[in-house]
């Protein structure tokens, strides 16, 4: 009787990639100059542990530091809308609607999108090859009441001029048209309506403009940004947290409530699959 085939022998290409093809693979489907919360959603685990080595991660204080400095310049980037606060053993992030509480071993604690925000910065200040950037000095959110109502007015200067052009050539073109020009009198309609249109859309611009500034002023004011008192929501120590005395996080999506800590050391943090 024949022998057996082994069932050892494998083919050559189902051989599962080594770690360092996997790192080269995902280097070069992710772009980690603008890692976040999108990208951390799509890795799978042999993709994270390949492209982090969590033998070389950076802890403690150092982690700490590098994610306040690259925290706060997301935040005067307007990449991030939070408040930093840096305590002695924990990192606090906050809005007007969630917050983030980061530790030195790398576990968040947290809801909605701040913590949402806050985890891919995370990830990548554990990491030794990233460079962490200067962080800005001073306070990296506006006071309130220094809000402008949005940096493009001269652009609406320029066309609220150019309609103001448009009418009076359509001014104009209309005193023509009524001597008896008739193609004077439909190029005259025709650049009225140009300019109305236009003086349309500044008016619009100007007013929206408005309305964003006015909702960040406000948004700004409920997170505390004019003096030193946080949102009733936002936990003030580790105790109030263990108590479950702060306000619930929000059902996601799906209807399911989102994990109240992800640690580092047993949960890829952003991994939905782990659980």
């Amino acid at each position: 009787m024949a022998p057996a085939e082994s069932t050892n022998d494998a083919p050559a290409g189902d051989s599962e990639p080594s770690l360092s093809e996997l790192r080269e693979q995902v280097e070069e489907k992710y772009d980690f100059e603008s890692f976040g919360p999108a990208e951390m959603d799509e890795m799978d685990r042999e993709e994270w542990e390949a492209a982090f080595d969590t033998e070389t991660w950076i802890t403690g204080e150092k982690l700490l530091d590098r994610l306040e400095a690259d925290l706060r310049q997301r935040v005067a980037d307007r990449d991030v809308f939070a408040r930093i606060e840096r305590e002695d053993d924990r990192l606090l992030a906050y809005s007007d609607e969630s917050y983030a509480v980061v530790y030195g071993d790398g576990s968040v604690e947290g809801e909605g999108t701040v913590r949402r925000d806050v985890e891919p910065s995370v990830a990548l200040c554990s990491m030794d090859s990233y460079d962490v950037p200067d962080p800005p000095r001073g306070d990296v959110l506006p006071d309130p009441d220094e809000v402008e109502e949005g940096d493009g007015e001269l652009g609406n200067v320029m066309i609220q001029l150019l309609s103001i052009a448009q009418l009076l050539g359509g001014v104009v073109l209309l005193g023509y048209g009524f001597l008896g020009n008739g193609i004077a009198f439909v190029a005259g309609l025709f650049l009225l309506g140009i300019g109305l249109f236009l003086l349309v859309v500044v008016a619009n611009a100007r007013l929206s403009e408005a309305f964003r500034a006015d909702a960040y002023r406000t948004r700004l004011r409920q997170m505390g940004a004019e003096g030193d008192e946080r949102p009733a929501f936002v936990p003030d120590d580790d105790a109030e947290l263990a108590a479950g005395s702060v306000r619930q996080p929000e059902p996601n999506q799906d209807g399911d409530r989102p994990r109240e800590r992800a640690s580092t050391d047993d949960t890829v943090v952003g991994d939905t699959d782990a659980e």
